[in-house]
């Protein structure tokens, strides 16, 4: 258990669908009864239903909020976490998706788990971002589950060079390679045959994608390191950042990929268990 206070509390969705207004309305019942402040984010501004609903802009949410409830699948979490968790906010996921595996509280179990959670019953888990700098030029690229660097077409290859902590590992032709946090392992990475790894552990994951060789392994190193890409000469590329935000890469350009200062803060009910989620889910 925790003791942490929720005085005002922002509640997000990335769609105005029906399913998700209803979910949003009922957050808001169960909040309001508890006495908590609530808000939306702009995504709901045709949700004003009458004076007692609020619609803030970001800066104020993640100023003066304490907790942000995602209502929606995975994608939303990840939206969620670049644009609110990254600045220090709390984020509490209420599953809509398929898979959920970060969401951990379903429709059906929200009056008790929301009041479970006010009242103090929750587990906190911190989860690291991953940024990248192209050629050295400093840009707000973050990530929670996976940097994609790749050909940008279907079965083309792209020739790169891998450096970690400065030291060269291989040149390598192959489709591109998956750069992922503990968290993004049973994402993207997952498809590739990367391994599973606890979010406790402070590592980086590096899985290449169909590489044209019979040597080449996934690599697992420390949270700490420092990796460098460097597209091949006559090779064009992509980078991908959680499956959004793509920026294309020239022959020559170099990627710098290392742990963000910034940390998530995911809140989940106490029952949460890791490996339950990963025998349920995957």
């Amino acid at each position: 258990m925790v003791s942490k206070i929720f005085n005002t509390i922002a509640i997000h969705a990335t769609t105005q669908h029906s399913r998700s207004l209803d979910i949003a309305r009922q957050c808001q019942e169960v909040l309001s009864n508890k006495n908590i402040k609530v808000v939306f984010t702009e995504n709901f501004s045709k949700f004003k239903e009458s004076k007692k609903t609020s619609v803030w802009k970001d800066k104020a949410i993640i100023q003066k909020t304490d907790l942000l409830i995602s209502i929606g699948g995975d994608g939303t979490i990840l939206s969620s976490a670049r644009k609110y968790g990254s600045q220090g906010l709390p984020i509490l996921g209420v599953n809509l998706g398929k898979l959920g595996f970060l969401s951990d509280i379903a429709p059906e179990d929200i009056s008790l788990g929301l009041a479970e959670i006010i009242n103090g019953k929750f587990i906190e888990d911190n989860r690291i971002f991953l940024k990248a700098v192209i050629n050295n030029k400093q840009e707000n690229r973050i990530a929670l589950n996976e940097i994609v660097i790749h050909s940008g077409a279907i079965a083309q290859l792209m020739e790169y060079e891998l450096f970690i902590d400065d030291d060269f590992v291989y040149k390598q032709k192959a489709d591109g390679i998956i750069i992922s946090t503990p968290t993004g392992s049973t994402a993207y990475s997952l498809s590739g045959n990367g391994p599973i790894v606890h979010p406790s552990v402070d590592a980086i994951n590096l899985v290449p994608m169909f590489p044209h060789s019979l040597k080449s392994r996934p690599f697992l190193v420390q949270g700490t390191t420092t990796i460098k890409i460097k597209i091949g000469e006559i090779y064009k590329a992509k980078l991908s950042l959680d499956s959004h935000n793509n920026v294309t890469l020239k022959p020559g350009d170099e990627v710098t990929i290392k742990k963000a200062s910034s940390k998530l803060i995911l809140i989940h009910p106490e029952e949460h268990d890791f490996y339950s989620a990963c025998r349920t889910k995957l």
